[in-house]
């Protein structure tokens, strides 16, 4: 066997579930079910921080107020390349979906001209 299944390559036609157990990365499901993870507990520790920023706001150092507004902003871009992260590890399971599909139903490729 060379590998494919009509032109598919199996790496591509492997799905499992979101287990992440062995390796979190061993499929996209589990890659993005870790991203989701992440996202969640982001958004955790970025609802504690401001509770932080509205106590630092009370009377506390100046110093202390802007690095909590600094980890809030920080912590904002991450949730937004989180997001996008998540965005383009749907996309991709979608595809090989559309790709097993294919394979599955025998569509044949376009030839290349």
């Amino acid at each position: 066997m060379d590998g494919k299944t009509d032109g598919v390559p199996e790496r591509l036609l492997k799905e499992s579930g979101p287990s992440m157990e062995n390796n979190p990365f061993d499929s996209i499901e589990s890659a993005h079910e870790y991203v989701r993870l992440l996202a969640s507990e982001v958004a955790v520790v970025r609802q504690g921080v401001r509770d932080d920023i509205i106590e630092a706001s009370g009377g506390r150092t100046e110093r202390r107020l802007d690095a909590l507004q600094l980890v809030d902003f920080k912590l904002g871009q991450l949730a937004h390349h989180l997001a996008a992260s998540s965005r383009v590890l749907n996309d991709l399971t979608m595809l090989r979906r559309v790709l097993v599909r294919d394979a599955d139903a025998g569509v044949e490729r376009a030839p290349e001209s």
